[in-house]
């Protein structure tokens, strides 16, 4: 009976719209896991939460100077952007990437570097790592 009522046409747009439908659901829930997958993976590495990040880069200024994926209006131009931050060698230039050396690097950059444009902005360890995590999980 459906088959008189729905031309072949019909039926095979239907049938590619609900395979393409499932494809969509399959991708997103692949993104789904694999951003739970870094962000555990983040959390584990630094002991930081991610969760705190976004109000601790408005409170410090970080969006002023960096563009930071995921940050509504972090989009500065003086400093480096900050996406993809896992996948560098090196933190600023002059630091091996780990996630202890990030967090020393944004407690107080100048430690590392004397004439970075990065001021220290008094944020503490904790804080820092809670910035950490949420940069190696974007």
């Amino acid at each position: 009976m459906l088959d008189v009522l729905i031309p072949t046409f019909h039926r095979t747009a239907w049938a590619a719209a609900a395979v393409a439908a499932g494809l969509g659901a399959l991708i997103a829930t692949d993104v789904v896991r694999d951003n739970e997958t870094r962000t555990a993976a983040a959390v584990a590495l630094t002991g930081g939460d991610p969760a705190r990040a976004p109000a601790l880069f408005r409170r410090y200024g970080c969006s002023g100077c960096h563009t930071i994926p995921g940050i509504p209006g972090a989009d500065g131009k003086t400093g480096a952007p900050l996406g993809g931050l896992s996948k560098h060698v090196y933190i600023a230039g002059v630091l091996e990437n780990s996630s202890d050396n990030l967090v020393a690097w944004i407690v107080s950059p100048q430690d590392f570097s004397p004439r970075t444009a990065m001021p220290n902005t008094g944020i503490s360890e904790r804080e820092a790592k809670d910035l950490a995590a949420y940069l190696y999980s974007h």
